[in-house]
């Protein structure tokens, strides 16, 4: 009882802010008379003036009542159109960071232009966000004018274009795009190996056009750029023929004496660590028997850079060989190998060995070699808008799910109240006993509608219904269009002229959005073509926009006379969101209107929340065959049902983030290290403190922290220091020639001599020549290994809800078990690259050329790429890129078969 009570004295939140706005409103409009005055240029000027203030440290909030005066006299001239003062509001709702919403036909395109302006004068770039090409190009084209009016730069973000045409559209002070394109350019931003490939500045405000759309309908399926990983089945087949020619090495050594080996041999198993390692004398043979079956030229190595791929595989295949045993790590079902879960037992369905070993096991038994389809890159839009300093939202209806925007992106709702007040009504819904009652009676309503002349919207949810309602209006002779949402610029059109008298048009959820339906159809076209014909006179074009005036205003007239636009709606949707969505089509500007609901206790919401409670009244009431039930009991037991749904998919929702934060904090420090890589001048240090922990495991391997002398392992450390590392070290003879020496001095010397064998190494081709090759191998390596990463945090999510059955909690055990998966990658990203930069051989300036491009070509090797994105419906459709077309083999430096004049290395030979 109390809050109602306090609301009315002190009036609710929503109240307190639109409060707050009336007084900078006032503000602006004070200024109105004072910029009537201003020549253009002087209006002009004004751009300039307020960005050096910005740049002396002036906050944007003490230029807002400024720039939105300026920019309202700007529209007044370029546009025709001024602002009203609720436009006014909506703007500073959006510079504010909270969502606006707006009815339908307030103009949410005109008030994005307010806040725009303003945060661009800070030079940092402003986002608009909508949700299909056709809008971002119109949006763009449209309120251009009134920047470039102003001095401000526009760019269009589309797909397909160039490099070069994304950087300038991102290097403008406003760009428009689409939410899928803004996101999969900060994907490719980040598989980039050159920092002049990147197109994104720093994502620094975004103004999010259908906000409940992208953040909430979209917010379920993540846009993934996924390619089809080079098809490595000979190069498996051909190391499994290898493995059988290589020896184990058997029996231990004696720590002490270094003596005790039985008999020496080709490769090593640690079985603890669950790890092989290849000798001296493995390396050799291995080298000797892939030259012979032609894999690497004659005298090559191993560890030259172009056989590092080879390497990968040999250890693959060894690991599948001595360490994967049959009916105990894993099953052959079926003509798949199936893991075995070592702590259970059971058989892991689905599940895939990453870094190759699957393939390794699959030659290994002789089975099918599948190809790994791998995500090369994902991200949420819950996720990607969470990156930006800050973002402002606009829609229509956003105050059903206000709670979910405040609490998973922190944004606020204000209700904007609308310019003139509405006159729609919005009528009781009926519900019928089948569906062929509620399709009758809607049609009936329809004919009465056309007849009047007065224009009808059919809403329905789904495209099968919308096909169903054509066929019958068919039937029964009523024209009408059919709008589905595929083909938006087309839609834009229809929706435009549905305010024509006696107009029938059918629409799905999304169709039309962003399009105006102006009673007595929209001339804005017609008025258009007038004024590009160039064969009139500037007399004869005015004449003629008037009489098309004065012909619009009769008909829009007759169509307010016979009732406005009515609704009919022939199903309720899970939310109600989208029910207000479709009534919010009519009554704009303060039009009259109509809207009413046919409902059938076929529906599934009806069938499943309230169907039986309403037959139950229908048959005790026996109502006739053909008549509804229309009370508002009815109505308010539909919108409870539709209540429980929405917070069911909140949870849904809630929880897919929830999970998803996980890897959403460890993509930052992963893009993070790869944009800091990309911007150094200098690898020195980074690899240096790769190599430094990469020796100070290994050391303590061997000699353990604060241990003392007989808890060494000497012999063995020098042994793996020579072998793999081709590091010799007389630790032994160090430390009998010394009275005291602790495990820090040994940890000392080895790190000393690794990085003075890597500087001889570096002093051969110069600092200069190797860090672009340092660079490629460290990028590659974090490339692959977060590649490997995504797939395994994949798995790992699909099957962690079955340790709910232990009494564990999945969410806690997923953060668990991803932190360490994480950890796992970095080791492996520094044991990699220094293990590669220590071993490699190279003699020339031009041989390391060769190599970076060689690891280059390496990271170019996932093909056939494609684009996972969400559709209109918010599920996952898949695009595949021009890069998924096949080409024959073409040279690194040909022209691109693309035909876009570019070399191919340059072009489709890059991923980004």
């Amino acid at each position: 009882m109390a809050i109602p009570f306090l609301t009315k004295i002190f009036g609710s939140r929503n109240d307190r802010l639109l409060k707050q706005y009336r007084k900078h409103v006032d503000r602006i409009n004070a200024l109105e008379t004072s910029l009537e005055s201003l020549s253009d240029d002087d209006l002009r000027a004004k751009t300039q003036s307020f960005k050096d203030r910005v740049a002396a440290g002036e906050t944007l909030d003490a230029l807002l009542p400024e720039a939105f005066a300026v920019v309202r006299e700007g529209s007044k001239r370029v546009m025709k159109m001024r602002h009203f003062d609720v436009q006014l509001a909506g703007g500073i709702a959006l510079h504010n960071g909270k969502i606006a919403e707006m009815r339908t036909g307030e103009g949410k395109t005109l008030t994005s232009t307010l806040p725009a302006y303003l945060n661009a004068l800070a030079g940092k770039g402003v986002h608009v966000v909508t949700v299909n090409d056709y809008l971002a190009s119109r949006d763009a084209q449209w309120m251009g004018k009134l920047f470039n009016f102003l001095g401000l730069s526009v760019g269009i973000n589309l797909p397909q274009m160039q490099r070069e045409d994304k950087q300038a559209a991102y290097n403008s002070d406003i760009t428009y795009g689409t939410n899928n394109e803004y996101g999969f350019d900060y994907l490719r931003d980040n598989m980039v190996y050159e920092a002049r490939d990147r197109v994104q500045r720093p994502l620094n405000f975004a103004i999010i056009d259908e906000v409940d759309s992208i953040l909430i309908d979209e917010a379920r399926t993540p846009l993934i750029i996924s390619g089809q990983a080079e098809d490595h089945t000979a190069t498996y087949m051909a190391m499994k023929q290898v493995i059988p020619l290589l020896t184990r090495q058997e029996g231990e050594a004696d720590p002490r004496t270094g003596e005790g080996i039985i008999t020496p041999g080709d490769f090593t198993v640690d079985e603890k660590a669950h790890q092989i390692f290849l000798t001296e004398q493995g390396h050799e043979k291995a080298e000797a028997v892939l030259a012979q079956m032609g894999m690497i030229p004659e005298g090559a190595s191993l560890y030259d850079p172009a056989n590092i791929t080879l390497m990968h595989h040999l250890n693959a295949a060894l690991r599948a060989q001595h360490l994967y045993h049959r009916d105990q790590h894993y099953v052959v079902q079926d003509g798949d190998i199936i893991i075995v879960d070592e702590f259970t037992g059971r058989l892991m369905s689905g599940r895939r060995w990453s870094d190759g070993l699957h393939q390794a096991v699959e030659a290994k038994e002789g089975v099918q070699i599948q190809a790994e389809n791998q995500t090369m890159a994902s991200i949420t839009f819950q996720n990607y808008f969470r990156l930006y300093n800050k973002i402002g939202g606009m829609t229509g209806t956003a105050d059903t799910e206000a709670y979910e925007f405040q609490e998973i992106y922190g944004l606020e709702t204000v209700v904007i109240p609308p310019h003139r007040k509405s006159q729609r009504e919005d009528q009781l819904d009926r519900v019928y006993k089948t569906s062929q009652e509620r399709y009758a009676a809607a049609i009936a309503d329809i004919r009465e509608c056309h007849e009047r002349g007065q224009p009808v919207l059919v809403g329905t949810t789904s495209i099968e219904n919308s096909e169903l309602i054509s066929q019958m209006l068919t039937q029964e002779k009523l024209s009408h269009q059919v709008l589905n949402a595929k083909q938006h610029a087309r839609e834009a059109d229809i929706v435009a002229q549905a305010g024509r008298p006696g107009m029938i048009t059918i629409a799905t959820n999304m169709a039309g959005r962003g399009t105006d339906i102006v009673l007595g159809g929209n001339i804005e076209k017609d008025i258009q073509a007038i004024e590009s014909d160039e064969s009139l006179s500037a007399q004869d074009k005015q004449t003629r926009v008037d009489e098309l005036r004065e012909q619009w205003k009769v008909v829009h007239e007759l169509v307010k006379a016979n009732g406005g636009l009515r609704i009919i709606a022939t199903e309720r949707h899970e939310s109600r969101r989208i029910d207000n969505q479709l009534r919010g089509r009519s009554g704009r500007q303060g039009d009259p209107g109509s809207s009413r609901f046919y409902l059938s206790l076929d529906d599934p919401l009806m069938r499943i929340f309230a169907g039986d409670r309403v037959r139950a009244i229908m048959d005790r009431l026996k109502m006739p065959e053909g008549e509804a039930i229309e009370a508002g009991i009815v109505t308010r037991s539909i919108e409870s049902a539709q209540r429980k749904v929405e917070g069911r998919n909140f949870d849904i929702r809630k929880q897919l983030l929830e999970y998803d934060d996980v890897s959403n904090d460890q993509r930052k420090v992963i893009y993070q290290q790869r944009n800091d890589i990309l911007d150094a001048q200098d690898m020195e240090s980074q690899i240096a403190s790769l190599r430094e922990g990469c020796f100070t495991d290994l050391v303590r391997q061997y000699v353990p922290a604060e241990s003392v002398e007989e808890q060494w392992d000497l012999v063995s450390l020098e042994k793996v220091l020579l072998e793999e590392w081709q590091l010799q070290l007389d630790l032994l003879g160090k430390v009998q020639a010394s009275n005291a020496i602790t495990d820090e001095d040994i940890l000392e010397a080895v790190v000393a001599a690794a990085h003075a064998h890597f500087k001889s190494k570096l002093e051969q081709v110069g600092a200069v020549n190797f860090t672009p090759f340092e660079r490629m191998v460290l990028l590659q390596s974090i490339d692959t290994h977060w590649r490997e990463h995504l797939s395994s945090l994949d798995y790992l999510r699909q099957g962690i809800h079955l340790r709910g059955y232990a009494q564990k909690q999945p969410k806690q055990e997923y953060k668990r078990e991803a932190f360490e998966l994480f950890g796992q990658l970095l080791d492996s990203v520094k044991n990699e690259v220094t293990r590669t930069l220590m071993n490699v051989r190279i003699s020339s300036g031009e041989e390391m050329e060769q190599a970076a491009q060689a690891i280059e070509e390496r990271a170019e090797s996932v093909r056939h790429v494609t684009y996972t994105s969400p559709d209109e419906t918010g599920l996952a459709q898949t695009v595949a890129a021009d890069s998924a077309q096949e080409w024959a083999p073409v040279g690194r430096n040909d022209p691109c078969p693309c035909g876009s004049g570019k070399k191919y290395k340059q072009c489709h030979g890059k991923l980004a």
